[in-house]
């Protein structure tokens, strides 16, 4: 189970980096962490946090999209994603319904466009 972000500032300064990919399934933004950051920057691997909007759906919805999510990124961040870095998944409208294999296709494709994919040799 990857770390998580759990607090409002966190998922501020990730969405304030820059950095972002988007894709039908799904948006990732990433940020390089600091060695002022708590908790410090060595101490963990990449951590994780998930947001999706009411625009996604009543909570039902939400909740299936915060899923596949949280299964997409535990297949592939530990395996793939840089260390020292936060991730941010956020849910779109078509998350919830989303075949699994394309939104992992999606979070990978998002990794290399922000060339942070570790590993491109082992990926299809």
């Amino acid at each position: 189970m990857l770390p998580r972000l759990k607090q409002r500032r966190e998922f501020l300064r990730t969405a304030g980096s820059g950095l972002k990919a988007v894709t039908p399934g799904l948006i990732l933004q990433a940020r390089r962490r600091r060695d002022g950051d708590r908790p410090p920057v060595d101490a963990l691997g990449p951590r994780l946090g998930i947001t999706v909007s009411k625009k996604v759906g009543k909570a039902v919805v939400r909740n299936r999209a915060r899923r596949r999510l949280r299964a997409v990124a535990e297949a592939i961040l530990p395996r793939h994603a840089v260390p020292g870095h936060d991730y941010v998944l956020i849910g779109r409208a078509e998350t919830p319904e989303r075949p699994f294999a394309t939104l992992t296709r999606d979070l990978e494709k998002s990794l290399k466009r922000l060339k942070l994919f570790r590993g491109a040799e082992t990926a299809p």
